[in-house]
């Protein structure tokens, strides 16, 4: 089990599922993180798609050039499928992802302080 495996999921550690009660609820490192200082970028992705690909491809490219222009912490936390540990066909893997993973963690940009002057951290 991982700190993002969802409610109910089954896995090794988990197999009959995880429970809120004995393992507590999966973190959503993204919306966890945007509300700390010296972030200067988050976005998640999901890879389940040929425009989700592309679109992560973008993502860790911004999140490399943020970092290395000293604009602060970034992190692009990427969904994929894992039909093998999930017990699904591969093609309902995908559909898995796009339909349940998706309702709990939505992809977008979460921050982006090269988009906001309000989230830009302060100078002198």
């Amino acid at each position: 089990m991982a700190p993002t495996t969802l409610i109910g999921m089954k896995t090794t550690t988990s197999p009959a599922g995880r429970t809120a009660k004995y393992m507590g609820y999966p973190i959503r490192v993204c919306e966890l993180l945007s509300g700390l200082g010296g972030v200067a970028y988050l976005e998640r992705a999901a890879v389940n798609n040929p425009q989700g690909v592309t679109k992560a491809k973008r993502a860790i490219r911004k999140a490399f050039e943020m970092q290395v222009a000293g604009l602060g912490f970034t992190l692009v936390e990427l969904m994929s499928q894992c039909p093998t540990g999930w017990g699904l066909r591969p093609t309902d893997a995908v559909k898995w992802l796009e339909k349940d993973m998706k309702a709990y963690y939505p992809v977008g940009v979460f921050k982006d302080v090269s988009e906001s002057k309000s989230d830009a951290p302060a100078k002198g």
